[in-house]
């Protein structure tokens, strides 16, 4: 089969709108699997986010960034002739904001009737929260995610902000933009995607909620998958470091089992609520025989559904993601490979994250003449 090295979104052209989080996940996203996005910063710090040498904001690699005032007339009108060559464009600020820049949807959909014009924000376009601030771990506690993480008697975990900013929001940012714009392709027609991140958590905890309304989940901690199974669990190992098994299946269960020297009966029945704790007694005192890696060794490549817990370090230097190449190093910054894999689009390495302004010819050569591109910074719209 030919291969090609540009990624499945090759031609695909995208406006980012700098915000925090959310937005370039979602930007980094599209741009790892071939997408040409063109990254608008603010002319001075925002001071948003955390911040951290360029080369390790991994968010930002794969695309140039060019900065403009947007408070600025003309730099509003050079974004809006911008507009006019994109397909899709991205931005995360709070409903209202853009339209008051003279960037909004119905002023950009004006200039490009095809635009798929993205919005990303925790609360949504609309609704009562719409103009207050929050942040992930808000997000999953309205939606009752947070409420259902952790363990019995503690209080909520806090899973990162992987579910709600970049699972529920990212994600769902990205998947909105690309079915619109196959749409918009059909139509003719543009639209706006609002990318809640409440609703697309909401949308993730889907099957929680119909076991929820069944009467099939108990309180936090108690359920087959929130810690309250000890056959899907965390172990703590001789070493004061931790391993994770799985086998909610009978015969996966029977090989971990084995493999441990333990009586199914001393265990009882994986369905019998009452016998968990006991057996989990039993299973931590297993696991403090031995050491994480010993396990590994007595575990691994078994249908035992076992794995070891891995640090940042670690994990990439595990057997497995080294020969999947699931890690790479770009700009000497260990980092996660674009994913999913396409056996004949295949996208190049990212590129490491650029400073704004670094090459402005070649940042805008494929959105406009080299005799705009002149002219704009003539008048000190771009630097």
């Amino acid at each position: 089969m030919t291969t090609t090295s540009r990624g499945p979104l090759a031609g695909l052209k995208i406006i980012e709108l700098a915000g925090i989080g959310p937005g370039p996940m979602c930007a980094m996203l599209l741009a790892d699997l071939g997408a040409s996005v063109l990254r608008i910063d603010r002319r001075e710090p925002s001071g948003l986010g955390i911040q951290r040498p360029l080369r390790y904001n991994l968010l930002l690699r794969n695309r140039p960034s060019i900065s403009l005032d947007l408070k600025d007339p003309e730099a509003q009108a050079f974004v809006l002739r911008l507009v006019e060559g994109a397909d899709a464009l991205i931005e995360g600020f709070r409903p209202g904001v853009t339209e008051r820049l003279g960037l909004g949807p119905d002023t950009c959909l004006g200039r490009n009737p095809k635009l798929v014009y993205g919005r990303i924000t925790g609360w949504g376009q609309e609704g009562p929260l719409s103009q207050s601030a929050g942040h992930d771990i808000n997000y999953l506690a309205l939606t009752g995610i947070l409420e259902a993480i952790g363990r019995e008697g503690a209080p909520p975990s806090i899973p990162l902000n992987l579910v709600g900013d970049y699972a529920g929001g990212s994600l769902y940012l990205a998947f909105g933009l690309l079915a619109a714009v196959l749409e918009a392709r059909q139509s003719g027609k543009g639209q706006v995607v609002d990318a809640a991140i409440v609703d697309g958590a909401a949308h993730l905890a889907t099957s929680f909620f119909g076991m929820a309304a069944a009467g099939m989940l108990g309180e936090r901690g108690t359920n087959l998958t929130d810690g309250g199974a000890w056959f899907y669990d965390v172990y703590e190992c001789a070493d004061g470091k931790w391993i994770t098994v799985g086998p909610i299946e009978p015969k996966f269960l029977a090989e971990l089992l084995a493999r441990l020297s333990l009586d199914p009966r001393d265990l009882g029945s994986q369905s019998d609520r009452a016998a968990w704790p006991k057996a989990r007694e039993l299973m931590s005192s297993v696991f403090r025989t031995r050491t994480r890696d010993e396990w590994t060794d007595r575990l691994q490549q078994s249908d035992a559904c076992f794995a070891p817990v891995l640090n940042w370090a670690e994990a990439p230097r595990h057997p497995h993601l080294t020969q999947r190449r699931t890690f790479i190093e770009v700009d000497g910054v260990t980092q996660p490979a674009p994913a999913p894999r396409f056996s004949r689009t295949v996208p190049p390495d990212p590129t490491p994250p650029a400073p704004n302004d670094a090459d402005v010819d070649s940042a805008l050569a494929s959105w406009l003449p080299a005799a705009e591109i002149a002219a704009a910074r003539a008048a000190e719209t771009i630097r």
